[in-house]
């Protein structure tokens, strides 16, 4: 993988060592978008910004189906190449994406010294600076050269240009120096870095695996980017989880335990966020990450209670849980952020979701409340038992506090009388000591 090595180390240089850019945004209004057309432009500047450039103009076109050519209309693709000029912007964002002979016929009227991208390529490039474990920098390479296979005729020569020296859109394919590489080329580094993700899925899915035979009650976050999931699993676990008010701050996925007010141990895993035209490429890629979410017995759906698009987003993160095949999971509504709400929005909230649980993981607010929804939730189906522990079985008594919920506890002539609720995969071991009245 040494020739991605100047992927990673250019990904991982702070935006601030370098000149911020300047961008141009095109965005398209089709009839039928799921999304209001200024709010996705919105979360597009959030990404430029994210990924180290300032926006100079933006510029939008209603049209019915994209141009098969320049996406835009021609006069629409020029005014685009005007604007660049006239602000000396360095690169053209399009908000969707774009193929590749679009691409290349774009390039060319916007001129040489100008780079287009596209979101999906936007989203990939901020991935590139934000990876940090081996498995996430894997990860983002496989997405980034299944993205860049059908365009290496022009986008070999695109990245390997005096041009793209650095900056937004080229974290990804910058270890490239040889303008004659080809399909046959990148099609193998596809195969070298799904044999070595491979081999770390199967590293993974062994710790996933030794979780789930703990018995142990799995709960994973899952939301929009920027929900503050990182945020609600440091207030729950007290750990150090990087939180940042910036999209994709974490990709790694982190499990904590976390022990319930009964003393039940369980595990709390913050997965990566997603977020509205998430590229297919990422979410094949990231598939051991997400496996994080389909292993859960209990699926946290974080939402910004303070964003005005919280209904659209919660509809972007069904759609990336339906693809993974995680929609029939147990699943509860986690409203953040509360605290930037006044009453009367609170109360509206409430109103149209009366089953969520509403929190600030920045204050502490709702918490406990969201504490005890899941300590019932784990609790729902265990066993009642009434068991008396011989004294030469402390292990089980220790089992029995760490996994189990204890209602009574006395110690007797022939052992610890334990009457407890105890989940499915442990209640066999419990139940060859039942109490002489439970024989």
């Amino acid at each position: 993988m040494s020739e991605f090595e100047s992927v990673i180390t250019r990904g991982m240089t702070p935006v601030s060592e370098e000149r911020r850019e300047k961008a141009v945004l095109v965005g398209v209004d089709r009839p039928g978008a799921s999304w209001p057309l200024a709010s996705s432009l919105a979360e597009l500047e959030r990404l430029v910004d994210t990924a180290g450039a300032d926006v100079a103009a933006v510029t939008t076109q209603k049209l019915d189906a994209p141009n098969p050519r320049t996406f835009v209309g021609s006069g629409k693709a020029e005014e685009v190449a005007e604007l660049a000029r006239a602000h000396a912007a360095d690169l053209v964002v399009f908000d969707d994406e774009l193929t590749p002979s679009q691409q290349s016929n774009l390039e060319k009227v916007v001129g040489k010294d100008v780079k287009v991208i596209d979101r999906t390529a936007l989203i990939l490039d901020i991935f590139a600076l934000h990876a940090t474990s081996k498995e996430g920098r894997l990860q983002v390479r496989l997405a980034q050269n299944e993205y860049l296979l059908p365009r290496l005729r022009g986008m070999w020569a695109h990245l390997a240009s005096n041009r793209m020296g650095g900056g937004v859109g080229s974290r990804f394919g910058e270890g490239e120096s040889q303008l004659e590489v080809d399909r046959r080329m990148v099609r193998k580094r596809i195969t070298s870095i799904r044999r070595e993700l491979k081999h770390l899925a199967e590293v993974r899915a062994i710790q996933r695996e030794s979780r789930y035979e703990s018995g142990m009650f799995k709960v994973a976050l899952a939301g929009y980017t920027n929900a503050g999931k990182s945020s609600l699993l440091n207030r729950l676990t007290n750990a150090d989880v990087l939180a940042y008010d910036k999209l994709f701050a974490t990709l790694d996925s982190t499990t904590r335990k976390f022990e319930l007010p009964e003393g039940r141990e369980i595990t709390v895993t913050d997965t990566v966020g997603f977020i509205q035209k998430l590229p297919t490429t990422l979410i094949e890629a990231f598939k051991s990450t997400l496996d994080e979410i389909t292993g859960a017995d209990l699926v946290l759906h974080v939402v910004d209670a303070s964003s005005d698009e919280y209904e659209a987003q919660i509809a972007a993160v069904e759609d990336v849980l339906g693809q993974i095949e995680a929609q029939d999971l147990l699943r509860v509504l986690v409203f953040n952020k509360c605290d930037l709400l006044d009453g009367e929005q609170r109360g509206a909230l409430k109103a149209r979701h009366p089953q969520a649980q509403f929190v600030s993981a920045a204050t502490g607010e709702g918490i406990a409340e969201l504490v005890g929804h899941v300590a019932r939730v784990a609790s729902a189906q265990d066993e009642h038992l009434d068991v008396v522990i011989p004294y030469n079985r402390g292990d089980l008594v220790s089992v029995a506090h760490e996994r189990c919920h204890i209602l009574s506890e006395k110690h007797e002539g022939d052992g610890t009388h334990l009457v407890m609720l105890a989940a499915p995969s442990f209640a066999g071991l419990f139940r060859p000591y039942a109490a002489e009245k439970d024989r």
